[in-house]
């Protein structure tokens, strides 16, 4: 299986930078039995049955970038700090320029919010803030900018308005630097009208990770590492997709990272189970699904890890179908983009 086999030509202008407006607005590419149907996200609830059970991940994204400096003596430099993970007494970070950061300096972001550099490595390195809880949720807040994904970031800065955009409205968790970017579409009208049809929601956490950003390098797929991101199945969730199941309906995850987890979860037993920690599943075509009956989904970059797990739940057939329908019909690629419907 070949890195070329997930390749496909996207015109720089079908890539979004803002979303549509309202969320539901839109487009909704539904794929089901090799037929294709145009529709909007405002649509959806034709689309589902009364005992169908949504799987939303509701982590919410931090603002991670970071615009600081740091001093010596006279001379004064702009860092800039994209933070990837929590640890146990710091943060994992990246950094520009890293190679002149060191060990043992302090950066400053604003008044109120400061970091040591207490580790470093070629690639990365560890920050030790001077706040903790609450006090460093307030700071980053106030200090720091949505990590938009470098496709849009290379094109626009952050900016407030991406405050609200790149946040689901059933954000809780905080702890992702990317969003769950299916689940942008949603607005509280539309999940009240699933609701009001029969159709459940069970709420899952994955704190989506910078990696989810990195290309695939090696040209056989299958021996691919992937970054792990950290996770959460409550009891709770996990008896409400046991009963869905039981009662014959169907468990349709919004966006790849809600299916990445359940499928992580029931991976020991064919059933999921209450599990919580680092996950690093990679679905490539040949995967086993114990859980997932459809997908709601964003369109994906080519060559992608997101692109294979598309490809491994509906054939590669229909996901070429799915693709080239998108391009030749406008619609808007990645985070900020349209979404698709895939039902095998």
């Amino acid at each position: 299986m070949n890195l070329s086999d997930f390749d496909f030509d996207l015109p720089e202008a079908l890539i979004a930078t803002r979303p549509a407006r309202p969320r539901a607005a839109a487009r909704l590419l539904v794929s089901q039995g090799g037929a294709l149907r145009d529709l909007y996200v405002r649509d959806l609830v034709d689309q589902f049955r009364a005992g169908d059970r949504l799987i939303l991940n509701n982590t919410r994204v931090i603002p991670a970038r970071l615009f600081g400096s740091r001093q010596r003596l006279d001379a004064v430099a702009k860092v800039e700090v994209t933070l990837l993970e929590p640890l146990a007494h710091g943060w994992r970070a990246l950094a520009k320029p890293l190679r002149k950061v060191l060990v043992g300096e302090v950066i400053r972001f604003s008044d109120d919010l400061s970091a040591i550099v207490a580790e470093k490595s070629q690639t990365d390195l560890t920050l030790a803030f001077n706040l903790t809880g609450p006090d460093f949720d307030a700071a980053l807040q106030a200090a720091g900018r949505m990590p938009l994904p470098p496709y849009i970031a290379a094109k626009r800065p952050a900016d407030a308005q991406d405050n609200d955009d790149y946040q689901t409205v059933f954000a809780r968790h905080p702890g992702a630097v990317a969003a769950p970017t299916a689940s942008l579409h949603f607005e509280p009208w539309l999940l009240q009208a699933l609701a009001d049809k029969g159709v459940t929601f069970s709420e899952v956490t994955l704190h989506v990770g910078a990696g989810t950003f990195l290309p695939v390098k090696v040209e056989d797929v299958t021996t691919h590492k992937m970054h792990a991101e950290w996770g959460e199945v409550t009891p709770q969730a996990a008896d409400e997709i046991a009963a869905t199941k039981q009662a014959g309906g169907r468990i349709i995850p919004v966006g790849t990272t809600a299916l990445r987890l359940i499928e992580t979860a029931a991976l020991a037993s064919g059933q999921v189970q209450a599990w919580r920690g680092p996950t690093d599943i990679f679905i490539y075509p040949g995967f086993r699904f114990a859980v997932t009956d459809a997908l709601m989904t964003n369109f994906h970059l080519p060559k992608s890890t997101l692109l294979m797990l598309v490809s491994a739940l509906i054939g590669m057939d229909q996901m070429r179908q799915v693709y080239a329908h998108a391009v030749a019909n406008g619609y808007r690629f990645f985070s900020y983009g349209d979404s698709s419907l895939l039902i095998p």
